[in-house]
């Protein structure tokens, strides 16, 4: 069996490299924390009370665009994103109040951390650069993110925490169609303003 490469002359050997070098790709190259706290205000008398707990989780992603280099056509960019998750714990006074958020409980402690990856991206298009960085990104993120909120709430001597998974390819998804369905209205809106605006022959 022959190798088609070796019978190809250089222009055709640097066009196959250049159509290879096309492809999408998008790479991990390093995962570590930027930083991480818990904080216990109401120690230690929040262990001495009986534990009826509430969480509330919060994250965002932050990326940043470090290079950006362009050869043979082809853009390559590397980025940091960051994925900070916030996870506050009341201890509420009754065990109904668990579920009215309208209850106010006593601070047992709020856990934040900020993991983020180095990433290499290289002949995406914006559309799909965004989706990498908003989505694929975090997804790739947060188990190690969610490992250390666990292992800082654990040291804390809370009860264990493991937060549910998050779905941000379903939350980028929703964040596109609804900026969607914002530019559809604010452009019938235009339109609208445009027609009263219009002279009556």
């Amino acid at each position: 069996m022959t190798d088609n490469t070796q019978n190809q002359n250089p222009e055709q050997a640097s066009a196959q490299g250049q159509a290879q070098a096309k492809h999408p790709h998008f790479e991990m190259l390093r995962v570590y924390s930027k930083n991480a706290s818990l904080e216990t205000p109401n120690s230690p008398a929040v262990f001495r009370t009986a534990w009826m707990p509430r969480l509330s989780v919060n994250f965002n992603v932050v990326p940043t665009l470090i290079t950006s280099d362009e050869k043979n056509g082809v853009k390559t960019e590397l980025y940091e994103v960051a994925l900070r998750v916030e996870v506050q714990c009341e201890n509420m006074h009754k065990k109904e109040d668990v579920a009215n958020r309208e209850a106010k409980g006593d601070i047992a402690f709020i856990c934040e951390v900020n993991q983020a990856g180095m990433f290499a991206l290289s002949g995406f298009d914006p559309l799909q650069t965004e989706y990498v960085l908003n989505a694929a990104a975090p997804n790739m993120l947060f188990p190690y993110a969610r490992e250390y909120v666990s292992n800082l709430i654990n040291r804390g001597t809370f009860p264990p925490v493991n937060l549910a998974p998050i779905n941000f390819d379903l939350l980028f998804r929703a964040r596109k169609m609804q900026e969607l369905q914002k530019a559809k209205q604010a452009q019938a809106a235009a339109g609208e303003a445009a027609n009263k605006e219009e002279p009556v022959a």
